[in-house]
C-alpha cells in the first residue's frame, strides 16, 4: 500500500493543509510581532522553545524517524490495522522518557537558562527561566502527536497531520491578541501547550475513525522494537548536532544585542515557510513510499522518488527565493512591519533573511537527500556529515557574529546547510546509488541558470517600483520572478518545466 499511492496527489492534498495551516502561522507570528516587537521578551520566548525543540529533537523525532521505516513496511499491504505493537511500545518509551527529562529540566532551569541565553540577566534571566518551565510542558503532548502522525501517514492518511497546525496556531493567535496584552509574553507561553492539546486531540481523530489499536505498552521484544532501537542512537546523535547549532545561534545573539534573537527565528520563519509548503508536504509522503520501496529491494522506484524529490523542490522553491532575494525589505514590511515591530527591526530582520537563502535551496535537497538515507537504514553517514556541518555553524557563529552581528550568524548557518547538502548528496550518490547523476546533475545546472536569469529581472524590476513601495513591489517581484524563471525552463527545454503544471493537475483531481 504504502509504495503505490500516488506520492504527487498525497502532497498536493498535504501541501494545501499544510498552507492552510502555514497561513494561520503567518498570521500568528504577524500579530506576535505586533503586540511585542523585537525585544527582550520575545528574545526571552523564543530561547525557551528552543529548549523544549531540544528535548523533542533528541528523543521525540528522533523515535518519529527511526519508526517510520518499520511502520510503512508492517502497515504494506495490511487490510484491516489489527494493532501494532511496536508502536504501542515506542509511544509509550517517549511519554515517558520525555517526561522525565522535561522534568528533570524544569527543576534545574535557572542554571540551564544561563547556559542558554549568557546574554540575558536581571528581568529577562528571571523571564526566561519561567517561560522555559512553562513551555517543556509541550514536549510529552508534541511528542506524542508526531508519533501518532506516523502512524496514520504510514497507512497512507494525511489530512490530519497536514491540519494539526490550524488549531494550534488559531489558539496562538488568541492568546497573543486577546491576552498578550494583559499578562505579556507568558500569554504565548500558556498558548503554546494549549495550542498543543488541540495539536494532540486533533490527532487521535483517524485512530478512532480507522480503529487502530493504541494502548500503553512496554514490550521490548515486539517486532521492529530492535530495529528502531539499532536505528535510535545515530538519529539521537545527528539531532543532537542540529540543537548544538540551535543553541549555539541563540546563545551567540543573546550577546549581540536586544532582538537579535527575534530577528534571526523570524527571519528564519519566513525563509522556512516554502520549504514547510513544499518539501515538508513532498517528504510526508515520500519518506514512508522510500522506505516501503526499499523495503521491497525497488533500488529503481527508489531512485525515481529522489528524483522527482529534488525536481519538485526546486523547480517550486527557486522563484521564491529570487522574490526573497531581490525585495527582502518589501516583504518583511508586508509580513511583520506593524504594531511594535518598527522600521529598525524590519530592516534587520531582512538582512537576516537574505543571508539565510543561500541554505534554502540546500536544506531543502538535504530533507529528501537524507530521507532517501534513513529509508536504506544508513543513519550513520548523515549524522557524520552533521558532525561536519555542527562545526561549521559553531565556529562561523564565534568567529562571524562579533564582527557582523546578526548577518554573520545567519552567514554560519547557511554555510553549515550547504556544506550538510552537498556532502549528503555525495553520500547517497556513491555509498548508496539512490542518485541518478545523469539527470541531477543537469537539474542543478538548469536551476541554477534560470534562477539567475531570473533574478536579475526581478531585481531590475523591483529597483523600478522603490523599496518604500511594499505591496506593488514583493507582487511585482513575484510576478516577474515566476513568469521568468518558467520562461528560462522552457528556454532550457527542462523536463522540471512541467512540474507547476502537473502540480495543478493534482489539485484538479482532488
Amino acid at each position: 500500500m504504502a509504495a503505490r499511492w500516488s506520492i504527487g496527489r498525497a502532497a498536493v492534498l498535504v501541501a494545501g493543509l499544510t498552507g492552510v495551516s502555514t497561513l494561520l502561522g503567518f498570521v500568528r507570528d504577524a500579530v506576535i510581532a505586533a503586540v511585542y516587537g523585537a525585544g527582550a521578551q520575545l528574545d526571552a520566548y523564543f530561547v525557551a522553545l528552543g529548549l523544549s525543540n531540544i528535548v523533542l529533537g533528541l528523543l521525540g523525532t528522533s523515535l518519529t524517524r527511526a519508526s517510520t521505516p518499520v511502520l510503512s513496511r508492517e502497515a504494506d499491504g495490511e487490510e484491516v490495522c489489527r494493532g501494532h505493537r511496536t508502536f504501542d511500545t515506542v509511544l509509550t518509551l517517549a511519554v515517558v522518557a520525555i517526561g522525565v527529562l522535561s522534568v528533570v529540566l524544569g527543576l534545574a532551569a535557572a542554571p540551564v537558562s544561563r547556559v542558554l541565553a549568557p546574554g540575558f540577566d536581571g528581568e529577562a534571566a528571571d523571564l526566561l527561566v519561567l517561560l522555559t518551565r512553562i513551555v517543556l510542558v509541550t514536549t510529552v503532548l508534541v511528542a506524542a502527536t508526531d508519533l501518532l502522525v506516523a502512524l496514520a501517514q504510514a497507512h497512507g492518511v494525511f489530512r490530519w497531520g497536514g491540519l494539526q497546525g490550524v488549531p494550534f496556531n488559531l489558539v496562538m493567535i488568541a492568546a497573543a491578541g486577546l491576552l498578550g496584552p494583559h499578562l505579556g509574553v507568558v500569554a504565548l507561553a500558556v498558548g503554546f501547550v494549549v495550542g498543543s492539546l488541540a495539536r494532540l486531540a486533533l490527532q487521535v481523530v483517524p485512530v478512532v475513525q480507522h480503529r487502530w489499536r493504541v494502548r500503553p505498552a512496554l514490550d521490548l521484544r515486539a517486532p521492529g522494537v530492535r530495529e528502531i532501537g539499532g536505528l535510535l542512537p545515530p538519529l539521537l546523535l545527528g539531532q543532537a548536532l542540529l540543537n548544538v547549532n540551535t543553541l549555539v545561534d541563540r546563545a551567540v545573539a543573546s550577546t549581540v544585542g536586544e532582538g537579535a534573537v527575534s530577528a534571526v527565528f523570524l527571519g528564519w520563519r519566513l525563509v522556512n515557510l516554502p520549504e514547510m509548503l513544499v518539501v515538508a508536504a513532498l517528504v510526508a509522503p515520500l519518506y514512508p513510499a522510500m522506505s516501503a520501496a526499499a523495503g521491497a529491494q525497488d533500488l529503481d522506484r527508489l531512485r525515481e522518488l529522489v528524483h522527482r524529490g529534488l525536481a519538485v523542490s526546486l523547480t517550486l522553491l527557486a522563484p521564491i527565493a529570487v522574490v526573497l532575494l531581490a525585495a527582502p525589505q518589501q516583504v518583511m514590511t508586508l509580513a511583520f512591519g506593524r504594531g511594535a515591530f518598527d522600521e529598525e527591526a524590519v530592516r534587520v530582520t531582512a538582512v537576516a533573511v537574505v543571508c539565510f537563502l543561500p541554505g534554502l535551496l540546500a536544506l531543502a535537497c538535504r530533507q529528501v537527500l537524507v530521507s532517501a538515507c534513513y529509508a536504506v537504514g544508513d543513519t550513520r553517514g548523515p549524522v557524520a556529515i552533521g558532525v561536519v556541518a555542527m562545526v561549521v555553524n559553531v565556529v562561523g557563529d564565534l568567529t562571524l557574529a562579533p564582527i557582523f552581528g546578526v548577518a554573520g550568524i545567519v552567514a554560519a548557518t547557511s554555510a553549515s546547510l550547504l556544506v550538510a547538502a552537498v556532502l549528503t548528496g555525495w553520500l547517497a550518490a556513491r555509498r548508496h546509488a539512490l542518485v541518478p547523476l545523469r539527470r541531477t546533475l543537469p537539474l542543478l545546472g538548469r536551476t541554477a541558470a534560470a534562477a539567475i536569469g531570473a533574478g536579475v529581472l526581478t531585481w531590475y524590476a523591483v529597483r523600478l517600483v522603490g523599496p518604500e513601495h511594499a505591496w506593488s513591489g514583493a507582487a511585482l517581484a513575484l510576478a516577474v520572478a515566476a513568469v521568468s524563471y518558467q520562461l528560462a525552463l522552457a528556454l532550457l527545454r527542462a523536463p522540471e518545466r512541467l512540474v507547476p503544471l502537473q502540480v495543478l493537475q493534482q489539485v484538479r483531481r482532488r
